[in-house]
């Protein structure tokens, strides 16, 4: 029997290439340990590199991810806004670069995690010695269960605060997202829920 040499080529991939996905945060355990835990559970983990770049200020993460974006198909920077001087200047340098995208929070990533509990929209201000993110992890100590938290403790809370909590989370997100656009304040706010959606979609074959 003759076969044509067409029987015995290899059928083209009816989806796309998944894309290299590099993810930098200014936190070496509590958020660093978030965003590998939710990249894990929506299963995106082959494709997404989280690196805590080595510096803890929001320019100088913005200048890693431009030197390292060549190798990535896109580049996300998860930022505090808090009390850093250098924040504006991280978004106007990550700005010229369309592979790199700011994930902003304000004041800081445990906002995201207050979300799990509710809505808010009361600002927080330094008081005395504690700066706007620790305000925020003071409220977020006085939630159920987590009266224990601490920024630099590499505790799975993402386990932790999954189901009914998570997507109180991501409901609430987008919709302080559209108060911020009208009242003009940023604070609090957080941009995480879009890392989440990214995570989701590298879990999901993209069709050519």
């Amino acid at each position: 029997m003759v076969h044509s040499t067409k029987s015995f080529d290899r059928k083209k991939s009816r989806f796309k290439p998944q894309p290299q996905v590099l993810v930098l945060c200014e936190d070496s355990k509590s958020g660093k340990r978030y965003l590998e835990e939710a990249a894990f559970h929506f299963r995106a983990k082959a494709q997404v590199e989280i690196a805590h770049c080595g510096v803890t200020h929001p320019s100088g993460i913005v200048e890693r991810a431009i030197a390292r974006q060549k190798r990535f198909d896109r580049v996300f920077c998860a930022l505090d806004r808090d009390t850093h001087q250098c924040f504006e200047r991280a978004i106007d340098l990550a700005r010229p670069h369309p592979k790199i995208k700011v994930i902003a929070s304000f004041p800081c990533f445990e906002f995201w995690l207050l979300l799990h509990f509710g809505f808010n929209r009361k600002p927080f201000r330094a008081v005395g010695k504690n700066s706007p993110g620790d305000l925020v992890a003071k409220s977020l100590r006085e939630k159920p269960n987590m009266d224990k938290y601490q920024k630099g403790k590499g505790i799975n809370y993402f386990a932790q605060l999954l189901g009914e909590p998570f997507q109180k989370a991501k409901a609430l997100a987008p919709k302080i997202l559209e108060d911020v656009a009208i009242s003009g304040e940023p604070n609090p706010s957080t941009e995480i829920h879009l890392l989440m959606d990214e995570f989701e979609t590298l879990s999901k074959p993209q069709p050519i």
